[in-house]
């Protein structure tokens, strides 16, 4: 297995290994903030700790974008809790940042 590949395209991370998309992270940008509210990894490529791998890079390149996150995502807001380097990254989630992600979905 070759080592896992993330990138950035169209709002989304993804992460790739041995050229096969193994999962993403979705966001939606909002002012100043990446609401991150979908992280997926396939369950063929589960228990590896890819989607720990693909949000690290994902909030190291919030930050080096000069955004905020948002962690709507249950996942992203548990690695922020287990990663304290990005607390100061994290906004809360609120009724305006539900409300971008209901009206992206629409």
């Amino acid at each position: 297995m070759s080592e896992p590949t993330v990138t950035h395209d169209n709002r989304q991370y993804q992460i790739t290994v041995d050229g096969q998309q193994a999962g993403f992270a979705d966001y939606i940008e909002n002012g100043d903030q990446r609401i991150f509210h979908h992280t997926v990894i396939d369950k063929a490529f589960g228990g590896r700790g890819l989607a720990g791998i693909l949000v690290g890079e994902a909030l190291t390149d919030t930050r080096a974008a000069g955004k905020r996150v948002v962690p709507a995502c249950s996942f992203v807001a548990g690695y922020i809790t287990k990663h304290p380097e990005f607390a100061d990254l994290a906004d809360p989630v609120t009724e305006q940042t539900d409300a971008a992600i209901r009206t992206e979905h629409d």
